[in-house]
């Protein structure tokens, strides 16, 4: 800001610097002009006085007295000259004047020596009200648009140290106000998604060592019975059977333990909020062909979008867009880049959106595992994914009681989504 503030008063001061010498500059010019300007008009004046003054002597009339003679003069071609009267010693005069002589008489001339003010106002004023609106805008500037931006400087290195208790101080400005209170909601959402995180984290940690603890006791029977039988401690071949038996019962228990501990760590680890709706089909696609029209025209990727029927479906819109970018993003990573076309088909009370790329390299046998967490099939070498695009496709089509499904067909792969219609 004080950057800022130099800058602005340098502007000021230059402006008032422009003026001044605008006028110095003006007046100097108009001044010379002036005073050359009355003195040639007083000689014009004093000429015509004499041509007149001759005419009459010529005609052989009877010189006309001064004040009549200067009746006949015509001073509207004059710009300086303001009356040409009889010169009176004791005549009080409130104007600038000449006194000239013409044969016997003497004349005075009355001329304006300062010019006209209204050029010089007029400029003034100009200048002036460029210099007001200047300083506004100036004003305006800093406080409206750079004020709230310097206040925002450590707003995002905050949030990027993960400071998101602290909440965002709220802005009136009209270019920031707004921005604020999205980057409020930013923030609760973030420290909301954190506390969750940490309780789900500490909830999980609690499971797995609660199943790890209980898988002590069934690996120390196993301990037992495998040390009684290496030792021959069992006399009878039925005591024998009974300890391979608690074995076995103990073995199926702590493999019971260990899916639990996986199912664990892979559930729930992604918050897949639903807010089931309706949705036109024509604003899901205008915002998916949008946004993938520019990007595989640099691609040059063919991108084709079948003609469409309007029909109103049940879904999140925000959720059943992501789940189509998602199939998008499969498409133009697996594909072979020649070709991606957007179908839709109708089944029962079902929309079906299918997203079909060129180049399929899959295997059949692998389609089964497409949609695990994690899972990347064997077209994926030098590929970077984590293997959870199409895993999310269908867990959002489960909570919009929806599917998705995917198939290979004549060297393309096909991912449909099925969306019930309102």
């Amino acid at each position: 800001m004080s950057r800022y503030k130099r800058f602005a008063t340098a502007i000021i001061i230059i402006e008032i610097l422009v003026i001044l010498v605008c006028n110095l500059l003006f007046l100097r010019n108009r001044s010379g002009d002036t005073g050359r300007m009355y003195r040639v008009e007083a000689a014009r004046v004093v000429r015509e006085l004499q041509e007149l003054q001759q005419q009459e002597e010529v005609n052989q009339q009877a010189p006309e007295g001064s004040a009549e003679l200067a009746e006949k003069l015509d001073l509207t071609e004059y710009t300086t000259l303001l009356v040409v009267r009889e010169f009176v010693p004791d005549e009080i005069c409130h104007n600038d004047y000449l006194v000239e002589q013409v044969g016997d008489k003497l004349y005075r001339i009355e001329y304006r020596a300062s010019g006209q003010q209204e050029p010089v106002a007029l400029m003034n004023a100009g200048l002036g009200i460029m210099l007001v609106m200047t300083l506004f805008l100036l004003i305006y500037v800093g406080k409206k648009v750079l004020k709230p931006f310097h206040n925002m400087t450590n707003l995002s290195y905050e949030l990027a140290k993960g400071n998101l208790s602290t909440p965002i101080k709220e802005e009136k400005s009209k270019f920031f106000g707004r921005f604020l209170w999205g980057m409020d909601m930013l923030r609760e959402n973030l420290e909301s998604n954190k506390e969750k995180e940490l309780a789900f984290q500490k909830e999980k940690k609690t499971l797995i060592l609660s199943l790890s603890h209980d898988i002590k006791t069934p690996l120390s029977a196993i301990k037992l019975y495998t040390k009684a039988l290496s030792q021959n401690l069992y006399d009878t071949e039925e005591k024998r059977t009974e300890a391979l038996q608690g074995i076995d019962k103990n073995v199926k228990e702590i493999e019971k333990y260990v899916s639990e501990i996986v199912a664990a760590s892979r559930e729930d680890f992604l918050n897949l909020e639903v807010q089931m709706g309706e949705v036109y089909l024509s604003q899901v696609m205008t915002t998916i062909q949008t946004y993938y029209q520019d990007k595989l025209s640099t691609l040059h990727t063919k991108f084709l979008v079948e003609d469409m029927e309007e029909c109103l479906l049940k879904a999140d819109k925000d959720r059943l867009v992501e789940v189509l970018q998602n199939m998008m993003e499969n498409a133009i990573k697996y594909g072979d880049g020649k070709e991606i076309r957007i179908t839709l088909r109708e089944e029962e009370d079902c929309k079906l959106l299918c997203v079909e790329n060129t180049g399929c390299s899959l295997k059949e046998e692998e389609l089964p595992n497409l949609f695990d967490s994690f899972y990347r099939g064997s077209n994926s070498q030098g590929v970077k994914g984590s293997g959870l695009g199409l895993y999310i496709c269908r867990e959002l089509m489960k909570k919009m009681d929806g599917e998705v499904f995917a198939e290979i067909r004549n060297g393309s792969f096909l991912v449909t989504a099925v969306v019930q219609k309102a």
